[in-house]
């Protein structure tokens, strides 16, 4: 009952919110387009097709590049992403782990990079064929916009229940140009970025190279991040485009802080936890004695080729690529490990390729016009992986005697298919997906035993929209679908404390119902909301008794529950000042008893509300600009009890001033921006789960960037 009513009185506050908008939009359909307006995006998540984002019956929203670039360092995705509701992106200040990303609290569980959520870039996958993807990867100096798509239409795309998160770069267009970006802040905090973009002869360019470093707010925290970027666009024929992307991430022995217990944050935010055994005096922290640290090599290059026959497509995306890994962890040789316990240092090698290949059928029915899509997505990874021991006598953070050697072959096969049609005031969509992925592992470490073995998984996930009209200016729209989440590689790897490959865990499957509004207000406001259900059987969560000491155990969960509304506002208010303003609010619970947790216990790592709200100010010449931040986050909690002392919420403000200028050929830009100006203490992050009760990681106090760009137009 108590369900019933929350999601009750949620959707009487959706209702009784578009009651009071109908009047003004009503009011406002006949208006002339005026100066300073919102315009409607286009977007392709959630349809496969090109069509305005307002049309599509999902929660998606479109991040622009000005909000991805002007006033920001671009080597993470939270800054682009903080105003997006639903989507909670942690900055962990720790780059050996990637961000923690989670979506309507798909994705929360994870220790490091991002599982539940699949992410795309320029079409080609930045997550693997089991789910585990890396935002990284992302090149954000080159980012034209970036999707976000939320709810039930994310089942056309397979193995991920909360999401995709869709980045596309720039095309390169005339007059060609140079542009040399520079960026310094505090904590050590540097970032020198170069690119170049033209079109000659009809091929389009876009080029780009950059170098991170920081030595982090926390302790043991420093980190290099190099990237380089390259895209080519060209036609063919008149019919035809073909792109071709290629791009690499290095990070070299990233340094890893680990998590704190709460005391040790309370004590000192940035201090690393104390490890007790240590015989050295002062005694070190864990990961200043293990060195714990992490190296990252990643290369990807894909091409996309699309031909036309009139209305009709064929659209044909491939791409390989490779990915190496060396992880040092804090795994104490004190710890008696059993014999088939893998050791701390993770070392694989990677290579992955794929392919999805689909057509597009447009023609004419029942007085509207259907467009069909049917295709095939396939992916296949293959780790050649071992593992080794932290130490070599009294020496420890060194590799050691060999612990693991396999060989881990994933693949994913995917056919799809999905209609839309349209007619009048009506929009219906649908489509259906059949998921089938395949692991493999050969064991060539057989002194503890052969764990070698085969899992497979498949489900089919039918995804069913509709959306009507009621005014040019007010669409609603209702949608649901069968959704499924297979356990990754990582998530397989460990069963309980030390032990060997986790061949119990199942899939989780989910029903997700969503219902929304989109709304345009005296033509230079949007204001877009949605109530959705999610309830899923056999949740994958973490193994809160075998998970610690850098590694993390899954089990299945027996039931959870979503139900949640967000609301998202975007507004011209005059005068040059823009606001937004992106609200979720999230009951998020186990829908019945499990292990530790009670029947209402909430999920861990997933807030009950989190707001972002900005006021922003430019002048008539776009020389000069302004804008106050503000990010707000209610309590999380660490572990599935509820027991343990939760992440207090918070409220931060940040504030930013830009400037540009421009003298013939050349257009400069500079920007300032503070962040946390009021120098709260946070936590950043969880890690969820830990055994050792080290789940805190810490944000930073106030800090500062200064940005200077440079562009030269031939």
């Amino acid at each position: 009952m108590q369900h019933r009513f929350r999601l009750n009185a949620i959707a009487s506050l959706f209702v009784a919110g578009s009651a009071t908008l109908a009047p003004h939009v009503f009011a406002a359909e006949s208006a002339d387009l005026a100066a300073g307006q919102v315009m409607d995006t286009v977007v392709v998540s959630g349809s496969r097709i090109a069509r305005p984002s307002k049309e599509v019956p999902a929660s998606i929203d479109v991040v622009d590049s000005a909000r991805i670039q002007e006033g920001q360092i671009r080597v993470n995705a939270s800054e682009a992403l903080a105003g997006v509701p639903g989507v909670v992106v942690q900055n962990r200040q720790n780059y050996a782990q990637d961000l923690q990303i989670s979506s309507r609290g798909f994705g929360a569980r994870s220790a490091f990079g991002v599982r539940g959520i699949k992410l795309i870039s320029d079409g080609i996958p930045a997550s693997m064929p089991d789910g585990q993807g890396q935002i990284a990867t992302f090149n954000l100096d080159t980012a034209e916009r970036i999707e976000v798509l939320r709810g039930p239409f994310s089942a056309i795309y397979g193995n991920h229940s909360g999401g995709v998160i869709q980045l596309f770069s720039k095309v390169g267009k005339n007059p060609p140009s140079v542009e040399l970006n520079v960026t310094g802040g505090s904590y050590g905090t540097s970032k020198l970025d170069l690119s170049a973009q033209g079109q000659a002869d009809g091929i389009g360019y876009v080029l780009d190279g950059s170098r991170f470093r920081t030595q982090g707010f926390r302790a043991h925290s420093a980190a290099t991040r190099e990237q380089a970027f390259g895209k080519i666009t060209l036609k063919p024929n008149v019919d035809s485009k073909l792109t071709i992307v290629a791009n690499s991430l290095h990070q070299g022995n990233t340094q890893d802080p680990l998590g704190v217990t709460w005391a040790t944050f309370a004590t000192n935010p940035r201090a690393g936890e104390t490890d007790t055994t240590d015989t050295q005096n002062p005694k070190r922290t864990f990961a200043e004695r293990y060195n714990t640290r992490k190296s990252i090599d990643h290369q990807q290059i894909g091409a996309t080729y699309e031909q036309s026959f009139g209305d009709d497509r064929l659209h044909v995306t491939m791409y390989g690529g490779n990915r190496d890994v060396i992880q040092y962890q804090a795994f104490s040789r004190v710890f008696q490990a059993p014999a088939s316990h893998s050791g701390g240092v993770v070392d694989f090698q990677r290579h992955f390729y794929g392919i999805d290949s689909n057509w597009l059928h447009v023609n004419q029915l029942a007085g509207g016009t259907l467009s069909t899509t049917i295709g095939i997505d396939y992916g296949h990874s293959s780790d050649k992986r071992t593992g080794h021991e932290n130490y070599m006598g009294n020496s420890l953070g060194v590799k050691g005697k060999l612990r693991r050697d396999e060989h881990d072959v994933v693949s994913s096969l995917a056919p799809y298919i999905q209609a839309q049609w349209q007619g009048g005031p009506w929009l219906l969509s649908a489509g259906v997906r059949y998921s089938k992925m395949k692991v493999a592992v050969n064991d060539h470490f057989l002194s503890n035993g052969d764990d070698s073995g085969k899992l497979e998984f498949s489900h089919t996930t039918p995804v069913l929209g509709l959306l009507y009209k009621l005014t040019p200016n007010v669409n609603v729209y209702a949608s649901a679908a069968r959704d499924f989440e297979a356990p990754t590689l990582n998530e397989l790897f460990y069963s309980g404390m030390g032990g060997g490959f986790n061949y119990q865990l199942k899939p989780a499957t989910s029903s997700n119902l969503e219902a929304g509004v989109k709304t345009r207000l005296n033509n230079n406001t949007h204001v877009n909301a949605a109530v959705f259900q999610i309830k899923t059987s056999d949740e994958l969560v973490v193994d809160n008794k075998n998970s610690g000491n850098g590694r993390t155990s899954y089990i299945n969960a027996s039931k959870t529950l979503r139900q949640g509304m967000e609301v998202s506002l975007d507004a011209s208010l005059g005068y040059g000042f823009t606001t937004k303003v992106a609200l979720t609010s999230l009951y998020a619970v186990y829908d019945q008893a499990f292990g530790s947790a009670r029947k209402g216990s909430r999920l861990p790592g997933v807030p009950s509300a989190n707001l972002f709200a900005e006021l922003a100010w430019k002048d008539t010449l776009d020389r000069f600009g302004a804008a106050l931040e503000s990010v707000a986050s209610k309590q999380v909690y660490a572990e599935d009890s509820n027991s343990e002392k939760p992440a207090p919420g918070y409220t931060v403000f940040n504030v930013r001033m830009n400037a540009k200028q421009s003298t013939g050929n050349w257009h400069f830009k500079q920007f300032v921006r503070l962040n946390n100006l009021f120098d709260k203490t946070y936590v950043a992050s969880l890690i969820i789960g830990d055994s050792n009760k080290r789940y805190y990681e810490a944000a930073p106090g106030r800090n500062c960037l200064l940005g200077f760009s440079a562009q030269y137009s031939f």
